[in-house]
């Protein structure tokens, strides 16, 4: 079976953009690979954040991936930081890579734009990413097209090391999931939906109340004329909501759009399929939410089978280096 990776830093809530755009993918994707799902708590603090900020949020990130579909006895989901092994093989990667490698890396240059202190770890970071994918004989990394660059430097890192050292890591190959819905914002139609501060209106999250999803939708900014027509280009805020809707329904866009010739009613089947859709998620993550312990408890089972996984992979790592062995090993 096919073995894939994917990972999501617990920066925020998930919006209706991530979930119809990947994580209903992921859901999907479960039952026919072999499916690692991690969330990258380390990769979160190459910005700084505040004490005890990253242990609320990867919580609730966890509860609401389970919520949206992620099942731990199917896949195998875990926090990157309850397995060890990704930051000692991130070393590794470091002395594999080169420095101009990472100093091409278009999101460092964006990232480091946006902040007035910049980390060695948002520089590295990729060495870090690298590792989490290559130390589960990841075959698939699934992406969008601004993770490319980063499925291909953990390649030719994964190739380096393997003509040093011999046969060590599989070398992934970055893929398209099938089509996720394109989710754009609800004031800005023109840029993905995000979690953005200064469009608040602009992104419907999981667990908004129904009266917010309605409220938001209904406020969705469209056009001057009157037709309902699928065409991105000319008309985005119209194409945006029949995107929303054949997603949430299950129904091609295009299709949808030949049943419309006003924009009120559109926006109200939009705003009441949303949710309709969401309110299995929001009661499950309810009781999620209710006990804790048991989401910690899944976790642990994650991270369990995880590195057992991740401990081969790097032991292998370190002795085709040729790095001294201790007499016992740390995890058996």
């Amino acid at each position: 079976m096919t073995r894939v990776l994917s990972g999501i830093q617990p920066t925020g809530d998930l919006h209706l953009g991530n979930y119809l755009g990947a994580v209903r993918n992921w859901a999907r994707m479960q039952h026919r690979t072999d499916a690692f799902f991690c969330v990258v708590d380390l990769h979160a603090v190459t910005v700084p954040k505040a004490p005890g900020e990253m242990r609320a949020v990867t919580l609730r990130l966890s509860q609401l991936l389970m919520a949206a579909g992620l099942d731990p006895e199917t896949c195998t989901i875990f926090v990157q930081s309850h397995v060890p092994e990704h930051t000692e093989c991130a070393w590794l990667m470091e002395c594999t890579v080169s420095f101009g490698e990472l100093s091409r890396m278009t999101q460092f240059k964006d990232k480091s734009d946006r902040h007035d202190f910049i980390s060695a770890g948002l520089f590295t970071y990729p060495a870090l990413q690298a590792a989490d994918i290559l130390l589960y004989d990841t075959d698939e990394v699934p992406v969008g097209a601004d993770q490319r660059q980063h499925v291909e430097i953990t390649r030719d890192i994964a190739e380096r090391f393997n003509s040093r050292y011999g046969e060590t890591f599989t070398v992934p190959k970055a893929v398209v999931p099938a089509a996720g819905a394109r989710i754009m914002d609800l004031q800005r139609p023109t840029d993905k939906m995000s979690k953005s501060l200064d469009s608040p209106r602009g992104s419907v999250g999981l667990l908004d109340e129904p009266g917010a999803v309605n409220r938001k939708i209904k406020a969705a900014v469209t056009d001057s004329e009157s037709e309902v027509r699928y065409d991105f280009e000319a008309k985005p805020g119209v194409s945006n909501l029949l995107s929303i809707l054949g997603a949430a329904t299950d129904r091609d866009p295009a299709d949808l759009a030949g049943e419309y010739t006003r924009y009120g009613p559109l926006k109200a089947d939009a705003a009441a399929a949303v949710i309709e859709l969401l309110g299995p998620l929001q009661a499950r993550f309810a009781e999620l939410e209710a006990d804790p312990a048991e989401t910690s408890r899944l976790l642990q089972v994650g991270a369990d089978k995880a590195r057992a996984i991740a401990a081969a992979t790097l032991a292998r790592a370190k002795a085709n280096i040729g790095l001294l062995e201790p007499l016992a090993q740390p995890f058996e």
